[in-house]
């Protein structure tokens, strides 16, 4: 007799951002120097990272795969509930990250400073208005692949 696991595991593997233009999204993340994979005339594009993988889905179609109704993707709030982050090692790193932002098209939300938790960090938004943070924690050492480990 087969044993059923009583817990939902925690293997986070994949984000999927419901965009309103997805070559303009692809364009973007592509432009940060994230590897691609897959192509937008299949509907979905992936973006490889450290530890999961960034799908960029239609706006409406990730709503309609879901079963629920999109309100208009031009009303959707500048704040969402909810931020991605990316770790880096240093502060330099974090200032070229916020270089590279802007020259993407990205929208600088707030700059890179100093935080009271002793850290570095700003916020940038994609072109859907996503909202991403680019940190360094000193807190949160990171791994030769790039993932951070929280104590």
């Amino acid at each position: 007799m087969l044993s059923m696991p009583t817990d939902v595991a925690p293997n986070f593997s994949i984000v999927t951002l419901g965009v309103s233009d997805l070559g303009r999204s692809t364009r973007f993340y592509r432009e940060l120097g994230w590897e691609q994979r897959g192509d937008a005339a299949d509907g979905i594009v992936w973006f490889k990272t450290s530890g999961t993988w960034i799908g960029l889905f239609g706006y409406t179609a990730l709503a309609e795969d879901a079963g629920l109704e999109a309100p208009p993707a031009d009303e959707q709030p500048a704040y969402r509930g909810v931020t991605l982050a990316i770790n880096l090692p240093t502060e330099d790193a974090v200032d070229l990250g916020f270089v590279r932002v802007r020259e993407a098209g990205g929208t600088i939300v707030k700059p890179p400073a100093k935080t009271e938790w002793g850290g570095y960090s700003g916020y940038f938004a994609d072109p859907d208005g996503i909202l991403w943070e680019i940190a360094r924690n000193p807190g949160f050492p990171i791994d030769e692949s790039g993932r951070i480990e929280i104590p």
